[in-house]
């Protein structure tokens, strides 16, 4: 196998470059999918996230650790989705399918015109997106609070709005994972995302819409979560 560039820079990140993504991370750049990883963007206990490039443009790689992931956790979650109902309780298939619902629900994003990374490609426990933001990663709303609140919430709102009339709800959406680039905000990691005819889809959205308003509220812009949930469904009250 040819040795690429990273597997040397990186060869100390133990538990992340086992052979099996080894030989997953090799077919991807075989297949032109990106030239090489450049540096490491968040290294974590279940996933690492990698700056990549392909010729000028950066991308994001995203690595879920099989070994180390709380498979339980995530059939908890996917069992839910009508997509994944018949999914077995084994831990490979599920980090597989687990990253492989975070690649669909980008492609869905896409199509309803959300404000979110493009997916590229996806292979067992690797996805691969466009990198939001310019030289670097955008930075988190939590570390990049907007200049005119009131207007990057309305922003915020119109995003969950398309993404629900998409017929997707990201279920895990809050400060950590709205990106503020250029001051619009970006919807990133939809790994928990789930259909809107999921059983618990809107218990999903509430939680979503209460995360979003108690920043905000932090950074002193009043909000109603009943108000923001109705706009966001377009259900009156």
């Amino acid at each position: 196998m040819v040795t690429l560039r990273y597997q040397e820079r990186f060869k100390t990140a133990q538990g992340v470059f086992d052979e099996f993504t080894h030989r997953n991370l090799f077919e991807l750049h075989s297949r032109g999918t990106f030239d090489d990883l450049v540096s490491p963007v968040k290294v974590g206990k279940e996933s690492n996230v990698f700056l990549a490039i392909k010729g000028k443009q950066k991308l994001i790689v995203k690595i879920y650790r099989v070994q180390n992931c709380d498979f339980r956790t995530m059939f908890a979650y996917i069992q839910k989705d009508p997509r994944y109902e018949f999914l077995k309780q084994k831990r490979r298939e599920i980090i597989f399918s687990w990253t492989q619902r975070e690649y669909k629900n980008l492609f869905k994003a896409q199509k309803a015109n959300v404000l979110a990374p493009v997916p590229l490609a996806w292979k067992y426990n690797i996805l691969v997106e466009t990198m939001i933001g310019d030289e670097q990663p955008a930075p988190m709303l939590k570390d990049a609070h907007p200049r005119e609140p009131p207007e990057f919430l309305e922003l915020v709102v119109e995003e969950m709005k398309k993404l629900y009339q998409g017929g997707l709800i990201h279920g895990d959406l809050s400060a950590f994972n709205i990106l503020n680039h250029q001051e619009k905000p970006y919807l990133i990691d939809f790994s928990q995302a789930t259909l809107t005819k999921t059983p618990n889809a809107e218990e999903l959205l509430a939680r979503d819409v209460k995360n979003v308003i108690k920043f905000f509220r932090k950074i002193g812009v009043p909000a109603n979560s009943e108000a923001m949930f109705n706009k966001i469904t377009g259900k009156k009250t």
